[in-house]
């Protein structure tokens, strides 16, 4: 994996994530984002591999962007195409994959920790705490995805 900043698109695979974002027609962008955070969270105990992470880290800032507090997604690597509003069902999913990327047996965080990255840590808690300060809010957006 090419990598050469901190940021949630910053690496060829989140790069290409935003590809398959942009293809996406917009009434199915909430599915391409949902299955990144299943793709993650669908790996109980097993080891987690980093590329599968990264997608869902990506998906989670662009569900944050749209949070108050959320940072706007504005590499040119991210998605070109606007994102629909989307739905509140997302925050959790995109939750419990953070959960899982910053949890054990997470390659992504081994290559980090490597490396030294308490920046790119302290930035993956961050779009955490955005999700979490708007996971009780409801009625702002559809209220299911896929």
């Amino acid at each position: 994996m090419g990598t050469w900043d901190i940021g949630p698109f910053d690496n060829d695979t989140a790069a290409d994530f935003s590809y398959t974002v942009d293809e996406a027609s917009a009434e199915r962008k909430a599915e391409v984002l949902l299955a990144a955070f299943r793709e993650v969270t669908g790996t109980g105990d097993d080891y987690l591999d980093s590329d599968i992470a990264v997608e869902a880290v990506a998906a989670a800032a662009l569900v944050a962007a749209q949070l108050p507090g959320g940072d706007p997604v504005t590499t040119a690597y991210g998605p070109e195409a606007p994102i629909p509003p989307l739905p509140a069902a997302l925050r959790p999913e995109a939750l419990a994959a953070l959960d899982r990327v910053l949890g054990k047996d997470s390659e992504l965080l081994e290559l980090w920790e490597e490396s030294d990255g308490d920046a790119w840590k302290a930035g993956v808690l961050r779009l955490r705490a955005v999700l979490a300060g708007a996971a009780g809010r409801t009625g702002d957006t559809e209220d299911a995805a896929g």
